[in-house]
C-alpha cells in the first residue's frame, strides 16, 4: 500500500495498557483498531469513497513515491490500480499523546500488486489519529518495510 519511515515522534507519549488512558478515561484502542481494519478492507475492495470520510482533510501519507494527500489517496484506491489478494494485520499498540491524538502501530503483511509490481511486505505501520468534532480521523499514515520472517 504505502511505504516510508516516520521520524520524530513526540516526546512524552505514553503507551496505553489494559484499555485505560491517562486520567482513567477509556482508551480508544478498540475503536481505532476497528477503523484500521475497515481501511484495509476498503483498500482490498478498491473503495476510494471510504477514504473520503476516514481521512482528515489535512491527511498526509508518506510513501516510496513521496507525499500524498486525502484526495490523491481516495482517487488512487478507487482507481483499482492495485490488486489485493490477501492481507493480515496484528500486534497493535496504541500510544496516546493526549485525549485527541493517538498513534496506532502494528505489523502488516499483504499479497498485493500495483501495476504488476509487488507491494513491499511485511511492513510496520504507523497510523496517527486525531479526534475532531467527536470522531477519530486518520491524519497521517506510513509503512516501513520489515525483514521477511526467516530471512
Amino acid at each position: 500500500m504505502k511505504t516510508m519511515l516516520l521520524a520524530g515522534l513526540i516526546c512524552g507519549s505514553m503507551p496505553v495498557a489494559e484499555g485505560v488512558a491517562r486520567g482513567g478515561e477509556p482508551a480508544p484502542q478498540e475503536a481505532l483498531i476497528a477503523l484500521e481494519r475497515q481501511s484495509w478492507e476498503a483498500w482490498k475492495n478498491g473503495d476510494g469513497a471510504f477514504f473520503l470520510g476516514f481521512l482528515s482533510d489535512d491527511h498526509v501519507e508518506v510513501g516510496a513515491q513521496g507525499v500524498a494527500n486525502k484526495a490523491a489517496i481516495a482517487s488512487f484506491v478507487g482507481s483499482r490500480a492495485c490488486a489485493v489478494k490477501s492481507y493480515s494485520i496484528g500486534g497493535f499498540k496504541l500510544t496516546l499523546f493526549d485525549q485527541r491524538t493517538a498513534l496506532l502501530t502494528y505489523h502488516a503483511e499483504q499479497d498485493t500488486t500495483c501495476g504488476g509490481a509487488a507491494v513491499p511486505s511485511p511492513v510496520w505501520v504507523s497510523s496517527l489519529y486525531l479526534k475532531r468534532n467527536g470522531r477519530w480521523q486518520n491524519a497521517l499514515y506510513q509503512q516501513t518495510q520489515a525483514p521477511k520472517k526467516g530471512g
